[in-house]
């Protein structure tokens, strides 16, 4: 009896064929592994893929030259503006007022789109589809240079909003080199712009990744992160190669906050500089939409009053709440030299009537420098820890509650400060002045006034007339 069936002939000169039950099948690859290989080609053999990242590369080394040489010219603007006023004290009353009308005049004439700190066109940007109207390379040309008179002219406005505004627009003008996926041209690139330009400006890399997307998505999303993080290392290694390897503000050693008067301290500074923080925000959302229609008939009118309260509050200070206030927010954290007393009530108005005149320039540095006038304030009437420690946590929280961005505030400091002992206080710092600031204008002050540029947008493509606010 036969087990198996005999096998068949084989035609001459072919080799056996083993189909017996014990050969060995014939493998065939899956389709796991035709996936794989797939993959593997599209990303490491694609000439899209590798144009693609040539010119993400690009895109970040621009972002980090722009942002140094930006930030070399807006401080040699600034000391610039304060030689003048020492050697001529006339010279701001005329000079202010008229530089500033200046340069409404131009930002409304050939750089419309270019007003205000900068980041809320970039948020508003990421939520609409004409994106070319405010990520243009000449709007982000227009923005550095009308930044650099506003600062040449005395006006309380810093360089890291607008720094952000053209990083973003940079970043979003490399699709022209390559072609890059959809999600990426609708927020990868701007949120990589935009956080290559906080880690430029303020040379904290940590702080661009946090801010990205704390502050600008309100959210994380673990595909955008990688080209987030890799823009930031690109543009802080070109940033250390062209400035080198310093501290926004330099080295603090303030110490740890561990005694009792230390953290009591934290609660004192949190709750009134991130209510005046709070203040500020609110002052500024409310005033942008309340003078809205006379700032789009008479925008220039708007803009000569505004100069006029700035050079006011600069002439009662010996102009030191005029430009950004870097160097006296670098003397208080660093150097323990603190101001006049009442410096950060001339600076909160110098610096709202800075933005309201409808200028370029960011509240970065002004919030710093207020906050910092504000610890060396309550340092006089109530000592309860040293100078520079109430300087640091007034610093933050005040930052904390004007833009709502606890988590961004106390990271650029630390880093900023080179200064680790004191993360926790000022983790704590930055959160009391965010929730006393919440509880009076619950609204992030960047997605606010984001949210009236989109209004404005889509009643202008619907025909609606729409006065111009201050962005």
């Amino acid at each position: 009896m036969r087990l198996h069936p005999r096998p068949a002939l084989r035609p001459a000169g072919k080799a056996p064929v083993r189909d017996t039950p014990w050969a060995a099948p014939e493998r065939h690859p899956t389709a796991m592994q035709i996936r794989r290989l797939r993959y593997v080609r599209r990303v490491l053999l694609s000439r899209r893929a590798w144009r693609m990242r040539a010119a993400f590369l690009l895109g970040a080394v621009l972002v980090g030259a722009v942002s140094s040489a930006f930030g070399l010219l807006s401080e040699q603007a600034n000391q610039l503006f304060q030689r003048l006023a020492a050697r001529e004290t006339w010279l701001p009353l005329l000079l202010t007022p008229l530089g500033l009308v200046l340069v409404t005049w131009l930002a409304r004439r050939y750089f419309p789109g270019s007003e205000g700190s900068g980041i809320n066109q970039v948020i508003a940007a990421m939520e609409i589809r004409a994106k070319d109207r405010w990520l243009t390379l000449r709007l982000a040309a227009g923005k550095v240079l009308l930044t650099l008179l506003a600062q040449l002219f005395g006006a309380s406005v810093g360089r890291e909003g607008p720094t952000v505004h053209v990083a973003a627009a940079i970043m979003y003008s490399m699709r022209r080199l390559a072609r890059f996926p959809a999600d990426y041209m609708a927020r990868g690139m701007l949120l990589a712009g935009g956080a290559a330009g906080i880690s430029a400006a303020f040379n904290t890399p940590l702080a661009g990744v946090v801010f990205a997307f704390e502050e600008m998505l309100r959210g994380f999303t673990p595909r955008l992160a990688g080209i987030v993080v890799l823009s930031v290392v690109f543009s802080a290694l070109v940033s250390m190669l062209l400035v080198g390897e310093r501290y926004y503000f330099g080295t603090a050693s303030a110490g740890r906050a561990e005694a009792p008067g230390d953290w009591l301290a934290v609660l004192v500074c949190g709750v009134i500089a991130g209510l005046a923080g709070g203040v500020f925000a609110f002052l500024i959302m409310r005033l942008s939409r309340a003078i809205a229609p006379l700032a789009a008939s008479n925008g220039l009118g708007v803009a000569f009053v505004c100069g006029a309260v700035l050079v006011l509050m600069g002439a009662m200070t010996d102009y030191r709440v005029m430009g950004s206030g870097y160097e006296v927010a670098r003397a208080l954290a660093i150097d323990g030299e603190a101001p006049e007393p009442f410096y950060p009530v001339y600076k909160f108005v110098a610096s709202l009537a800075s933005y309201l005149s409808g200028i370029p320039g960011g509240i970065f540095a002004p919030a710093l420098s207020t906050g910092a006038g504000i610890g060396a304030d309550l340092h006089r009437v109530l000592p309860l820890a040293p100078l520079d420690l109430m300087v640091l946590f007034a610093m933050v929280a005040y930052f904390a509650g004007a833009v709502k961005s606890p988590i961004t505030g106390f990271v650029i400091v630390m880093e900023m400060t080179d200064d680790q002992n004191t993360l926790l206080a000022l983790m704590a710092a930055a959160m009391i002045g965010y929730g006393v600031s919440y509880l009076l204008t619950p609204q992030p002050l960047y997605h606010s006034l984001a949210q009236m540029l989109i209004e404005r947008e889509r009643e202008r493509e619907r025909g609606v007339p729409r006065p111009v606010t201050p962005a």
